[in-house]
């Protein structure tokens, strides 16, 4: 089995590190240097026609792409401890936050790398209009998340799921790319300290 991805501050890989930590399985992640394209060779593409990171090869040569779908693959493989809920309501509101991180917080994020910052203008045409426009959306999905945390600790209710990890990833790349989190909202802050602090955010 390999996994295949990069080191921080890629968000996407981060993802899957900080999954694995939290189960303790130890896999060894091989590296794929994005900045020569290895990801975009021929060799890679046939094990994920996207080009993307990361990528799960399992013994069979079976590829799984796509951070959630590869840590719904160890969550079947060891469930102990769940990070996807474990009844019906619970794996239903895990759902729902991971795909709402997603579009309501990580699409700003992107739209904002791809467009507005100065490393991926040499990849791609960018609309730097559109690009900045998209600090404002950000920091609206901040507002709004600071609300949904106010009376709960963690994203979908009262325990660490993977819906945790797909914001964190995504607020430290903001931060990096040079959207940090507002201070004024504190209980976003306040979530983003007690993730922070488990062992796992460090992988």
């Amino acid at each position: 089995m390999i996994l295949y991805g990069a080191p921080n501050p890629a968000p996407n890989p981060r993802r899957v590190r900080i999954f694995l930590a939290e189960k303790g399985i130890d896999l060894p992640e091989t590296r794929v240097d994005m900045m020569k394209r290895e990801h975009k060779s021929p060799e890679f593409r046939a094990k994920n026609s996207m080009g993307q990171l990361p990528t799960l090869e399992l013994d069979d040569g079976t590829c799984i792409s796509e951070t959630v779908a590869i840590c719904r693959y160890f969550e079947e493989v060891q469930p102990e401890p769940p990070l996807f809920g474990t009844t019906a309501v619970e794996k239903a509101m895990v759902d729902m936050w991971v795909r709402r991180t997603e579009f309501t917080v990580m699409m700003p994020v992107g739209n904002f790398w791809r467009h507005a910052h100065p490393r991926t203008a040499a990849l791609l045409t960018q609309f730097k209009d559109f690009g900045e426009s998209n600090r404002e959306t950000y920091k609206g999905a901040q507002k709004w998340l600071n609300r949904e945390l106010a009376e709960r600790p963690f994203l979908a209710g009262e325990a660490y799921t993977m819906a945790d990890i797909c914001l964190l990833t995504t607020v430290d790349f903001a931060d990096w790319i040079g959207l940090p989190l507002e201070a004024e909202f504190t209980n976003l802050a306040g979530w983003h300290e007690r993730v922070t602090a488990r062992p796992s955010s460090q992988a």
